[in-house]
């Protein structure tokens, strides 16, 4: 069983949480901010407790996860479930067992100077130093993205 461990990421961004919240989850603005993570990321899926999403790399590969709670305007709760190699989902083998699954959160507060949006993430150690340098890289792309578009 790997190990996991919970890490956590946060920023201040100067718009309002409706903003945030959209601009995190709109198609074409996850595909920018996510860049952080891989060039050409993207996701298929719909952002509602219950369904199966996939986060996508131009390839096809990528993860699966199940969005296990979204309030809108306040929380998403992702949990990763597997792996997607060659078009093919795997969410049982003995690699995936090892790790899943695997919180993504995402808690969203309305403050003075606009929204703070946390993010806590369980990882693997062997994907911690990946994780640990892409996400402030995400996030700052985010921020400049809601601060330039304020109004919902």
């Amino acid at each position: 069983m790997a190990t996991k461990k919970r890490i956590q990421f946060s920023i201040i961004i100067a718009a309002p949480v409706e903003t945030v919240f959209k601009t995190m989850l709109a198609p074409a603005s996850y595909n920018d901010w996510t860049s952080a993570f891989a060039e050409g990321s993207y996701y298929e899926g719909a952002w509602r407790q219950g369904e199966k999403i996939k986060f996508l790399l131009p390839s096809g590969d990528g993860m699966v996860a199940e969005v296990a709670e979204c309030r809108e305007n306040k929380f998403v709760s992702l949990r990763h479930i597997g792996l997607v190699n060659n078009g093919v989902e795997d969410t049982t083998s003995e690699s995936v067992r090892a790790w899943a699954p695997a919180y993504e959160n995402y808690t969203f507060s309305a403050i003075a100077d606009g929204t703070k949006l946390v993010i806590d993430q369980d990882v693997t150690e062997d994907f911690e130093a990946f994780i640990t340098q892409a996400w402030p890289n995400a996030l700052q792309r985010l921020k400049t993205l809601c601060e330039i578009h304020k109004s919902v």
